[in-house]
């Protein structure tokens, strides 16, 4: 008898086949389970819009409330309403953080600008140096400016608490 080899020529023609079929259905099947993936992200984007409509409808709902829109005005706005005496009662920590006036940045004095703009134009950049106030005077330019815009100060209440009434409208 003769020995049969292991792999006939039919059985080559099967795997070749075989291969063919899986290789042809490989790109099919990635992208049927990536557009699975991309509506299962599309659902939940869905419906954490729609809850975000429904606390929107549900916001709008309370907005035509009368009740709701005076009890607003009242914390939000300070509304007192005709006959009430409403009073505000001031932290103490609030008037020191509101009585705090930023100091004007000091300029130089005259000679030492004058003396700067002499050595930009020998730089022969034609822009005044910029040097910090209490630094001494440098021989490189800069672009930046020299003043900040500065705010006047600010009128503070007297510490402590305070109370403010409102007469009815």
């Amino acid at each position: 008898m003769a020995k049969r080899p292991q792999l006939t020529g039919r059985a080559a023609i099967l795997a070749v086949v075989v291969c063919a079929i899986a290789m042809s259905l490989a790109y099919p099947v990635r992208e049927y389970i990536s557009l699975r993936r991309s509506i299962s992200e599309l659902r939940a984007e869905k419906a954490r819009v729609e809850a975000e409509k429904q606390a929107l409808l549900a916001r709008d709902q309370q907005a035509n409330d009368p009740n709701w829109i005076k009890k607003t005005a009242k914390e939000r706005l300070h509304y007192c309403g005709p006959g009430e005496k409403c009073f505000v009662v001031m932290e103490p920590g609030e008037d020191e953080r509101r009585t705090t006036v930023k100091q004007p940045a000091t300029a130089p004095p005259w000679y030492q600008t004058l003396w700067e703009s002499v050595e930009a134009a020998d730089a022969g950049t034609g822009r005044r140096a910029v040097t910090a106030p209490t630094a001494q005077p440098s021989t490189t330019p800069s672009t930046k400016p020299t003043t900040e815009p500065t705010t006047g100060p600010t009128t503070g209440s007297t510490p402590g608490p305070t109370k403010k009434e409102s007469v009815g409208q």
